[in-house]
C-alpha cells in the first residue's frame, strides 16, 4: 500500500476523535479495547488444515506420510462423527518406530502447532504428537501425550534417535505425570521461540523448555509411535508475527 495510502492504527484514530470531541469517553475506551483484542489476536498468523477435500481412506494432500525408523505407518483422511470440528479428520493405524506426517509448504522459526487428538488403540503405544522445526522425518522436536502411560513429553529426534528434554527449573525426570483417557478427544499446543518451548495440554500450560540443537525454520507435522491408533482433528499452526 502507498504511503499516502497507509491507515494509521485503529487506536490512535480513536484517540484522536475523542481529543476532537467526536466520541464519548464511553464509546472510546470501547473501540480501543476492541483495537488492541483484534491485535492480539493477529499476534501469530495462523493457517488451519482441511481436509474436506481429500479422499477418505487415502492420505491427506499437501502432506507427506513418512516414519523415523522402520515399520509401515498408514496415515489417512477419515469420517468420525465424533470430531469436534464435525470435519474429516486424520487417522494413523499403521506401526511403525515413529510415523510421521510432515506438512509440505511449512516452514516455520517461531510460532505454533496445535491439534486435537483421540487415542483409541495400541498394545504397545496410545501417543499423539506435535512436531515442529523438522529438517526431515529424522531431525526435529515433538511433544507428545501418551494414554498408556498418562503423561506429556517433549524430546528432540537426531539422526532418527530420540531423547527427552529436561524441563525448565527440573533436572532430570521424564515430562510430566498427567491423564491422558483413551477414547476422549484432548487437545495439544506447543509454542517455540527462539530456544524457548511452552507445552500446553488441554488448555493448561504443563511445562517449559530450552533447547537450541534446531534453531532454523523447519516443517510442521503429526507424529505417533509404534501400534498406535490415533486420531487428529482441527489441527491449526502459524508463525509468530
Amino acid at each position: 500500500m502507498p504511503a499516502s495510502l497507509h491507515h494509521p492504527p485503529l487506536a490512535h484514530v480513536v484517540l484522536t476523535l475523542f481529543a476532537r470531541g467526536q466520541i464519548c469517553r464511553s464509546w472510546s475506551a470501547v473501540l480501543i479495547a476492541a483495537a488492541f483484542c483484534f491485535m492480539g489476536s493477529n499476534a501469530m498468523a495462523d493457517s488451519a488444515a482441511n481436509f474436506e477435500a481429500d479422499v477418505v481412506g487415502a492420505p491427506p494432500a499437501g502432506w507427506t506420510a513418512t516414519k523415523t525408523g522402520t515399520g509401515n505407518p498408514q496415515w489417512t483422511v477419515e469420517q468420525d462423527a465424533t470430531a469436534p470440528s464435525h470435519s474429516r479428520v486424520v487417522k494413523q493405524s499403521g506401526n511403525a518406530t515413529y510415523p510421521v506426517l510432515l506438512k509440505n509448504d511449512t516452514n516455520i522459526k517461531d510460532g505454533f502447532i496445535e491439534m486435537k487428538f483421540k487415542p483409541i488403540a495400541g498394545a504397545e503405544d496410545r501417543a499423539a504428537g506435535l512436531m515442529w522445526r523438522a529438517k526431515d522425518a529424522d531431525n526435529y522436536y515433538v511433544l507428545r501425550a501418551n494414554a498408556l502411560e498418562d503423561n506429556v513429553v517433549l524430546y528432540k529426534t537426531v539422526k532418527g534417535v530420540r531423547r527427552p528434554l529436561d524441563i525448565v527449573g527440573r533436572a532430570g525426570g521424564y515430562g510430566v505425570k498427567i491423564a491422558v483417557p483413551a477414547n476422549q478427544w484432548g487437545s495439544l499446543r506447543v509454542e517455540f521461540a527462539g530456544r524457548r518451548f511452552k507445552a500446553i495440554y488441554n488448555g493448561q500450560t504443563v511445562f517449559e523448555v530450552e533447547d537450541d540443537t534446531f534453531p532454523e525454520a523447519g516443517m510442521v507435522g503429526l507424529w505417533t509411535k509404534a501400534d498406535s491408533v490415533t486420531l487428529f482433528d482441527a489441527i491449526t499452526y502459524g508463525s509468530s508475527k
